[in-house]
């Protein structure tokens, strides 16, 4: 007889393995953590054990959409974006978040396997049970006051026992909602460590029905995002489900450790750390949902995270779509509305998703009372005051509609990773950014001293539409004949109908452009991309207020999308908005490289309304050498500066720098620099000699004199019209030092 190797093992090795642990003598040793408190270390979620200046675009007014136009009928929605958004690790790339090693298996099993009174529930009506009167400890078994349902937490396996003739069992993890988890080695699998969880009551119909559910079907459940489930045995007429151990922390753990560190103060996650959680997780619920299943009850105590991944536990409240009568398990604060009147769904799954999202990024104080149904407002929220797009997502989530939440788990994650992606820029202001590729909307075209409607990013096309293929075959042409060939559509899709709209604005048109987009609506009221041609057709209708309505909407509908928030701000500003336009400008500046451009032009243009010129060069200085719009950026900066109200010779240097090394015609040149001069000029006629350079040239009065004739003889050389070619030449004459010759 020897003493096991294994860390944390007091156990003996007697005939080739350990009383204990059942491992050989031989066998590596697995690395042991000792966390502060072993009993709070549980390498599993337990569940149930605590159940139950102002965001920028919400100051605005918003379009009706969806069930806000829908009022209170009933209708269904039309269309989704699954089929464009399904997709393929912990922080997409875009943060980092430290890693959790694994945790020792023996430290986690509780020396005292015993539920503390103020935790005990009764599982039917969750009323208090078994607690303590007077001087008389409270029961561990016996039956509800209420309704009378017997409960029981009491452990009714032992270290040592092996259960079915296969599973050694070390000693209990933990209790949650369908009672104890033990920990186990499988004899008959190379002695691998497994979970037991047993039954809440053996008696509890409801406990009973749920663990049959999970027999029937969770046993097929193949995802590596999902605990697996092995196997259902039953032990001493107690039924247990034998799963997968996954030896690492829950989020609430972890968000436990943080609040320790931080004093007792509740100390959220970043809110990119947060955003990377839910993102790496989301695929593992479109699994359950394509197989025709919802998780029901997620909250942070049932995300593990082991290393770098992340790992979803507690299968015992998972139930299939069409199920109408077993029992559903949810915690309160974050099961939906709906759920007590209509039952589960996706957008139920959807629900606790965005109120996990918000406890894990804010100390969400009255999620189970105050706003157990709602969310606090904006304007009361500094977490929604900085990061605009994530209100707007977990609004989106936890929208009291069904109907108006996001369609899959597929459509949230591709909106929270672009989510994702602005808060990581914002974070870290100046970083270089990347470009994503949207799934809805193509890169802005080159950018403009002016933005027009048409110089916004366009809107990519559904393959998914019955008409995909028809359009695609439409020759190109002008916008009478396209809508010649679009009036014999087979069928008026709301392809169709976009591409109407747009050959409608093209004309020039944007009543009919509406009235495609308000046809579109009829159809479909969550169609989103209807109300992108409505806030096109504004613009083109010089109606920025209807613009900003509709593309607010956009926004809130895609809030991972920057081209929304770029033609939001196009009509903030065009409107006078130009605080939430600046927001909005420098949310795409920051957030990806292909809207640096149109993005820097439009924070110009704010801060020459507020003439603030040195902000607005600064502006377009973001725009980089690579970009198609750096020279229009550079012109640009040189008119700011030559046209300002107030010039000395530093400005006026600065803006004949800012054609250097440009590739410019002869024209496009010569225009600036005797603009340039000709502010020169004046600025010595009114305060006399000045000292230093603009660009190549000296400040004297001679000297700029000569320059701005030369300049405008160049011109006169490339005018096409006689008429301005004489005008030039005189303007040269006018210019010229007087002579004796």
């Amino acid at each position: 007889m020897s003493a096991c190797s294994q860390p944390g093992c007091a156990g003996s090795v007697q005939d080739g393995y350990c009383d204990v642990c059942g491992m050989p003598p031989d066998a590596p040793a697995v690395p042991a953590t000792s966390p502060a408190d072993a009993d709070e270390a549980t390498a599993l979620a337990e569940d149930a054990l605590d159940s139950g200046r102002s965001v920028a675009s919400a100051r605005l007014g918003s379009a009706a959409v969806g069930s806000s136009r829908t009022g209170s009928q009933s209708t269904r929605r039309v269309r989704s974006d699954s089929q464009r958004v399904r997709s393929a690790r912990l922080g997409a790339g875009l943060t980092t978040i430290p890693s959790v090693a694994p945790v020792d298996p023996h430290v986690v099993i509780k020396s005292d396997p015993s539920v503390p009174e103020n935790k005990r529930n009764c599982a039917q009506c969750g009323s208090p049970v078994g607690r303590s009167v007077g001087d008389r400890p409270g029961r561990e078994e016996g039956f509800c006051s209420k309704c009378g349902t017997a409960f029981s937490f009491s452990a009714k396996l032992d270290k040592g026992d092996l259960v079915a003739g296969q599973y050694l069992v070390a000693g209990a993890l933990a209790h949650g909602g369908l009672g104890w988890i033990y920990l186990a080695q499988d004899r008959n699998v190379s002695d691998r460590w497994v979970v037991l969880k047993g039954l809440l009551n053996s008696g509890d119909p409801d406990a009973l029905a749920a663990a049959i559910a999970e027999q029937r079907f969770l046993a097929r459940v193949d995802h590596p995002s999902i605990v697996q489930i092995y196997n259902f045995v039953t032990h001493d007429e107690a039924g247990y489900i034998v799963m997968e151990f996954v030896g690492g922390q829950s989020l609430k753990e972890i968000l436990k450790e943080r609040m320790a560190a931080n004093g007792g103060v509740y100390e959220p996650l970043p809110v990119d750390q947060a955003l990377a959680y839910i993102i790496e997780i989301l695929p593992a619920f479109q699994y359950l949902h394509d197989q025709g299943m919802v998780y029901c009850d997620f909250k942070p105590d049932n995300l593990i995270q082991v290393g770098d991944a992340v790992k979803l536990i507690d299968l015992g409240g998972v139930r299939h779509l069409d199920d109408d009568g077993s029992a559903i398990y949810g915690t309160v604060g974050y099961q939906a509305p709906e759920v007590p009147r209509q039952g589960t769904s996706i957008a139920s799954d959807i629900y606790t998703i965005g109120r996990t999202l918000l406890v894990l990024c804010y100390e969400f104080r009255g999620y189970q009372t105050t706003y157990l149904h709602s969310l606090p407002e904006p304007a009361d929220t500094p977490l929604f005051q900085q990061y605009d797009s994530l209100y707007w997502l977990l609004a989106k989530c936890c929208a009291p509609n069904p109907d108006d939440r996001f369609g899959s788990a597929d459509e949230l994650r591709a909106q929270a990773l672009g989510v994702l992606r602005e808060v990581v820029a914002l974070k870290e202001p100046g970083a270089a950014q990347t470009t994503a590729t949207s799934l809805y909307f193509a890169n802005p075209a080159a950018s403009t001293e002016r933005m027009t409607w048409d110089e916004l990013p366009s809107l990519k096309p559904d393959p998914s539409d019955r008409q995909y293929a028809w359009l695609q075959n439409l020759a190109a042409g002008d916008p009478a004949t396209r809508l010649q060939d679009l009036a014999e559509a087979p069928e008026e899709t709301a392809e169709v109908w976009l591409a109407r709209g747009e050959e409608h604005l093209r004309a020039g048109d944007p009543a009919m452009a509406e009235h495609c987009a308000q046809t579109m609506l009829q159809a479909d009221p969550w169609e989103w991309r209807a109300l992108w041609l409505s806030g096109l057709a504004a613009l083109q209708a010089a109606d920025p207020t209807r613009a900003q309505q509709a593309f607010n909407t956009v926004y809130q509908q895609v809030p991972g999308e920057l081209a929304p928030k770029l033609a939001l701000a196009v009509a903030c500003e065009t409107g006078g908005q130009l605080d939430v336009a600046e927001n909005l400008y420098r949310t795409c500046v920051e957030t990806d490289a292909a809207y640096v451009a149109p993005a820097s032009f439009g924070l110009a243009r704010v801060r020459v309304a507020r003439n603030d010129i040195a902000d607005a060069t600064a502006a377009l200085d973001m725009v980089p050498p690579s970009s198609r719009s750096y020279v229009e950026a550079r012109r640009f900066r040189a008119d700011l500066l030559s046209n300002a109200e107030q010039v000395d010779v530093a400005t006026l240097d600065a803006a004949m720098k800012s054609i250097d090394g440009l590739s410019l015609g002869v024209t496009e040149r010569e225009t600036i620099v005797s603009r340039v001069l000709t502010r020169a000029l004046q600025l010595i006629d009114q305060h006399g000699p000045q000292q230093g350079t603009i660009g190549s040239f000296d400040t004297k009065e001679t000297a700029i004199r000569e320059a701005l004739e030369s300049s405008y003889r160049s011109l006169a050389r490339e005018a096409a019209r006689p008429e301005d070619r004489i005008d030039l030449v005189n303007q040269a004459n006018s210019v010229r030092r007087w002579t004796l010759r």
